[in-house]
């Protein structure tokens, strides 16, 4: 995607009518492969279960919701309650905050395995979310394409240029806000051939008042 801008290490995603910006190597090197390596044996990955097209099936990926007590989220009508924060999360929460000048009260750590795992269109447009949520989205590991795509009205025949991509590296950020979620969706396809394994952090705030 073109007309990127930087500002402070973000560069600014030109995506019409959201707000999208890119922070590419947020982490450094180093400590991003100490998070990486660490994260893969702290979490308590698991397999969850979503709907698609009226089945349930297995999740593309591994993944575990972490939050503070209350921040219970639910996704493809499953209920999931937060697990403690491990140490490392919870420090680098308030960084996060921080840099995206906003405040998480949980994480969804996802565990893409190599190539073959991935995940289909969606939108973090759940109501606990809120109607303009941040969402901030970690990468560690093998570098994914990530794609957005506008929302269509039904029967809304696609136009050029409807669908955008760009590379999450390793140690980058990705933030997402405004109404990024009502107008648009994304994914991260699969890779043919990656043997590599990549860890995404999508910090978000739960509103826990409406539990």
């Amino acid at each position: 995607m073109g007309g990127a801008k930087t500002t402070a290490g973000w560069q600014r995603i030109a995506l019409p009518d959201a707000d999208v910006a890119l922070w590419p190597h947020w982490l450094d090197p180093a400590e991003a492969d100490a998070l990486f390596a660490g994260l893969q044996h702290a979490i308590a990955w698991e397999t969850h279960r979503i709907r698609l097209f009226g089945r349930e099936l297995d999740s593309p990926r591994l993944s575990c919701w972490i939050g503070d007590p209350g921040a219970g989220y639910t996704y493809s009508r499953t209920r999931f309650e937060p697990r403690p924060w491990p140490a490392a999360l919870a420090v680098l929460r308030g960084r996060l905050e921080q840099a995206c000048a906003a405040r998480f009260n949980s994480v969804l750590a996802n565990l893409y395995r190599d190539g073959d795992d991935a995940m289909g269109w969606h939108s973090d447009d759940e109501p606990e979310l809120g109607t303009r949520p941040v969402i901030a989205s970690l990468s560690l590991g093998a570098g994914r394409r990530f794609r957005f795509r506008r929302r269509r009205a039904r029967g809304e025949p696609a136009r050029p240029g409807d669908t955008s991509e760009l590379l999450l590296p390793h140690g980058s950020l990705l933030r997402m806000a405004g109404a990024t979620q009502r107008l648009y969706r994304h994914d991260l396809p699969r890779v043919r051939g990656l043997a590599a394994a990549r860890i995404n952090l999508t910090f978000r705030c739960i509103d826990t008042s409406a539990h």
